[in-house]
């Protein structure tokens, strides 16, 4: 696929400190961030199928949900725009006064923006019942975060970007659990996952994760770690921030708060503690989001 999006662009990166030479691990991290501005990270993997049904399907549209300021969103408006196609975004909670950034950048990439209340929205957003067909009725329908047999299919796809069956970790952070449960299918035997949830209290992720396995026993190749949510979804602390920005600093990898920097702060925090065994070889996903960075204040990070 062209039109802006470069797959050659994700390169592998390395993360060096005192604490990976102390601890004799190896810590790399796939820049999926760099795929394409708003089509960012995991959003390319997760919608590519998707995208596929819809064009084999004859649809001249996709709708999906989202946030105010879902990577998801933007990323389903962009990859639309793109292919020559309508998008519709059902967004949770009551109109704006004022759009958010991703809500314009999605509106003006050609998507219609439709408001639901946060309960019509829960409802709806994760099992669809057919609300908008007879008013969408040639849209591809793609869940909330790409959730599903498409997003995890195409999911699958990140660890084939490059050579990656030297690492013995394969760590990603986990909203929807859509992009672990794609890695699960192309991890090696002897490879194991480690997922960082994002959310709080989030103890669906393992049944929703089961959902999406052909072999539920596939599970049992996912360790999970739920310590470093900061407070849940789209929280953030001043702790979190400054670990982003040094994380920066030190390394020129930008994160974002919501995903990517608890991701990294997770894996410092687990190689610190000992959690990985010396001589361990540990690959992080970078899945992108950085457009997100855009509802903090201005001036809290320098990237």
């Amino acid at each position: 696929m062209n039109n802006g999006i470069s797959i050659q662009n994700c390169t592998i990166q390395p993360v060096i400190n005192e604490i990976i030479k102390s601890r004799r691990v190896i810590w790399d991290v796939l820049r999926l961030d760099r795929i394409h501005p708003q089509i960012s990270g995991n959003k390319y993997f997760k919608l590519k199928y998707a995208l596929s049904a819809a064009k084999s399907n004859q649809k001249t549209g996709l709708l999906t949900f989202g946030g105010a300021w879902s990577n998801h969103l933007l990323a389903t408006a962009a990859m639309a725009n793109l292919e020559g196609f309508k998008s519709v975004g059902l967004i949770r909670g009551e109109k704006p006064l004022v759009y958010s950034a991703t809500l314009r950048d999605a509106s003006e990439l050609g998507m219609e923006l439709r408001f639901l209340s946060r309960e019509s929205y829960r409802q709806l957003s994760r099992v669809y019942q057919g609300e908008f067909e007879e008013e969408y009725p040639d849209y591809q329908y793609i869940p909330e975060g790409g959730y599903g047999e498409y997003g995890a299919k195409g999911a699958g796809e990140i660890l084939m970007v490059h050579n990656t069956e030297d690492y013995d970790w394969i760590v990603t952070a986990c909203g929807t659990g859509t992009t672990i449960a794609g890695l699960v299918f192309t991890a090696k035997p002897f490879q194991q996952l480690l997922g960082i949830s994002v959310l709080k209290n989030h103890f669906d992720l393992r049944y929703d994760i089961s959902s999406l396995l052909e072999d539920y026993t596939l599970i049992e190749k996912i360790s999970f770690e739920d310590r470093f949510h900061f407070g849940g979804y789209a929280k953030h602390s001043p702790k979190l921030l400054a670990f982003m920005e040094k994380f920066f600093q030190d390394h020129a990898i930008p994160t974002d708060f919501v995903y990517t920097g608890k991701l990294m702060y997770a894996v410092n925090q687990l190689v610190n503690e000992g959690w990985f065994k010396c001589g361990s070889r540990i690959l992080t996903i970078h899945s992108g989001g950085l457009q997100g960075n855009r509802s903090l204040k201005p001036g809290l990070l320098s990237f």
